[in-house]
Order: C-alpha cells, then structure tokens, then sequence
C-alpha cells in the first residue's frame, strides 16, 4: 500500500482538480481511491473533470469545504478561499466501489439503493470491511439505517460538508442534497480515534421533554434554555436564536454512551424564543445530559493527543496479534497514511493560533501523509457497539499496511 497527499490552489478549477490528480498518483501502481476535499468556490463539474483526466476510472469520493485544509506543507487556505486536496491511495490487494444520489423518498431508502449500488458496480454481495461516507448532517442517522439493512455494521468513517454551498460527489457526479459512499474491501488494517476531547462538568440532568427530533424542551422539567444558562453563568439574552452556537462551542452539551463512556457532543445551534434548544444531530427523552467544556489551548493540542492515542491503539492491538515478535519501530513504518476530521467550529476558535495546533500535529505525524478538513459533522467507530454522529468532535483515521 501506498498513499499520497497532494494540493493545488490554482484559480482554475479544472486545472486544481489536474494537478492535484497528476502529483498524488505519480508513483501509485494502481489507484484505488481519491479522496477529495476543496473549496467550494470552485466550480465542482470543472473540478472533476480536471482530476478524472488523470485519475480515468479510479474511485473518487469528497465533498467541499469552507476552512482550508491541512497537509504536510501546513495549513492550505489563501486569501481567495481556492483550494483543492487529494488523498490518493493505491493497493494491489484492496478494492474500493464508490455510489452516489439525491435524497430520494426518505434518507433511509437512499442508503438501501446506494448501497446496492454499489456492491452492483463491484460484482459482490459481500459487505465491505469498511466505509466512508458522506452526507448532509440533518439525516446522516437514517442514511445508515438503510445502509446497514444491505451491509450490517460495518465500522464507519465520514463527514457531512459544511454548509454554505455544499457539494458531495463521486466519480459518477455531484449532489447537493444527499449521501456519498466508498465501501472499502480489504485485508489492509483501518483504526479510527473518534472523540470529543471536553471534559464532562458536574451540571447534568434528564431531557424530560422534546419536539422533533433535535430539539430540548426540557431538562429536569425546567425550559431547557434557562437551564444551559443556569450551568454556564449566561444571561438569556446571550444565547437567544444563533447566538447560542458561538457561545457554546467551548461549553456544549453531550450525551454518554457506553463506548467507554464517550461522550457524543449534542451542541446547541439556536436559543429558541420558547426556551428551548435545537442542538446537532438526534436527542431522545429520559437521556441524561451532561454539560461540557474545554478551553482554546485543548482545542490547539486535541488533534496532537487523539493521533498519539491512535498510533498507541495501533501498537497495542498488533502487540496482541504479534505477541513477542513486536517491534514499535516496525508498527511506526506500516501506518501508510492518516485522515483527520475536525468540526469547522472547532477551528473558528483557534483561528488565530491555526499553525501552533498544526505545528504540534505535523511534529507527531512524522513523515507520514496526511490531511485534515474542516466539517460540519463528523462520524466514527465505536469501540464495542455501532457507529456515532456527532458535532464538534474530531474523527482520526490510519490507513495501514498490516
């Protein structure tokens, strides 16, 4: 296995999605994927068109993004916002078959016909031994609902793009409103890192009442916006309509799940006139939820901590498969390559100090390929159960030749 990372930030879109293309596959025997993330100032159909001149039939899954990218030469983000980036990974002995489409009927429906799709495209009836996938936020759940109904639970990795001009696409096309896939057949090892990084406050309570799908009415009976301002030392008049999602970055919510206790982070996103809160992703009543925090020098080391805490997971397990034989350095030399999703609001905070996180981040990745994209939700693996779907998370991937 083999994976390069490569950008452009031409001002010509056909000409970024070339020459990203033509730099990450130089030296690849066979290209098995490109994963794509750029600027969604670019024209996206001109964009592709450009990469598919170079890449010919190999896979392609990405979306667009709002806050640069980084890579090994630093933080990619010049003042006119154009940007492209390609992961670009090549191996003999993986297989890769991407599907894509509108939202159709419900989103659960459009996750059974992708992945049918997809399995079509490959000849197989197999499930993959994983996927990413990319869709909008609001219905990332359900999407999986029906792709687990045509593959079981396949351990995940994924982001939903951010919003502003959102584009999603594969090889086969762009989509604004709908659900990106890329099953993943290989003998190769995958381990993801996905977590929070705040630490859990004493103020927690019981969702007593909602409307919807993401929206507290109550916690512990009381209107849940006079309760998050209770915990937090706010007045209501500070985290009233979007007010609330700046002010909450550093002092979300979260539900505990029984994943070592991880936390999936249910920030709030609107301080609603009737005192309630609509928070990212789906919340239940008689959920315990906890109120959360971090400072702005955490967010700086978070990405720095979780990829050592990845690269040690990585050594324990092949420990464990080695017994004696192990040898760290050799683990070191297998990772082939890491993919990072962080939330975009994350990023707002440490706007100004950007390149002291990605100084710290580049001198723990070594000389390994890499990049990071900036999202509007993130997804991951669980350790014992199904996958998770959060905001203001960060989500880290290796890709190993083991």
């Amino acid at each position: 296995m083999k994976i390069n990372v490569e950008w452009s930030t031409d001002g010509e879109a056909s000409k970024a999605g070339k020459n990203c293309a033509k730099k990450a596959v130089l030296d690849l025997m066979q290209t098995k994927l490109a994963i794509m993330f750029n600027s969604e100032k670019y024209n996206q159909e001109e964009l592709l068109i450009g990469a598919k001149s170079i890449l010919g039939t190999a896979p392609i899954i990405g979306c667009t993004t709002s806050e640069g990218i980084v890579v090994p030469d630093g933080y990619i983000n010049p003042e006119n916002s154009l940007y492209a980036g390609i992961m670009a990974i090549g191996d003999r002995e993986t297989e890769v078959t991407t599907s894509i489409s509108m939202k159709i009927n419900s989103a659960k429906e459009t996750g059974i016909l992708v992945s049918k799709r997809a399995m079509n495209k490959l000849g197989t009836k197999s499930s993959p031994s994983y996927f990413f996938m990319i869709a909008n936020s609001e219905d990332e759940e359900e999407y999986v609902e029906g792709i687990r109904e045509v593959i079981g639970d396949v351990p995940i990795f994924g982001c939903s793009p951010t919003q502003k001009n959102m584009k999603i696409f594969t090889e086969e096309g762009i989509v604004t409103n709908g659900l990106a896939v890329a099953f993943v057949y290989t003998n190769k090892k995958f381990e993801n890192v996905f977590e929070n990084n705040y630490h859990e406050t004493v103020n927690s309570g019981v969702i007593t009442k909602i409307t919807g799908n993401n929206i507290i009415d109550e916690i512990n009976g009381i209107k849940s916006l006079k309760k998050y301002c209770e915990w937090t030392d706010k007045k209501v008049r500070d985290v009233k309509d979007n007010k609330i999602f700046e002010e909450s970055i550093l002092k979300p919510l979260g539900v505990k799940t029984c994943d070592e206790g991880l936390v999936v982070i249910k920030q709030p996103l609107v301080g609603r006139n009737d005192y309630s809160i609509e928070v990212g992703n789906k919340i239940y009543t008689n959920t315990a939820i906890i109120q959360m925090q971090i400072t702005k020098q955490e967010l700086i080391n978070a990405p720095t901590y979780s990829l050592r805490k990845l690269k040690n997971n990585i050594k324990i397990k092949n420990f464990v498969q080695k017994d004696l034989n192990y040898k760290e350095i050799e683990i070191d030399k297998k990772i082939k390559a890491y993919l990072i999703f962080q939330n975009f609001a994350r990023k707002k905070v440490i706007e100004q100090d950007i390149e002291k996180m990605v100084e710290k981040l580049k001198k723990e990745v070594g000389d390994v390929p890499f990049m990071m994209t900036f999202t509007n939700s993130e997804s991951g693996k669980g350790l014992y159960t199904s996958n998770h779907f959060s905001r203001l998370m960060l989500s880290e991937i290796a890709f190993c030749d083991i």
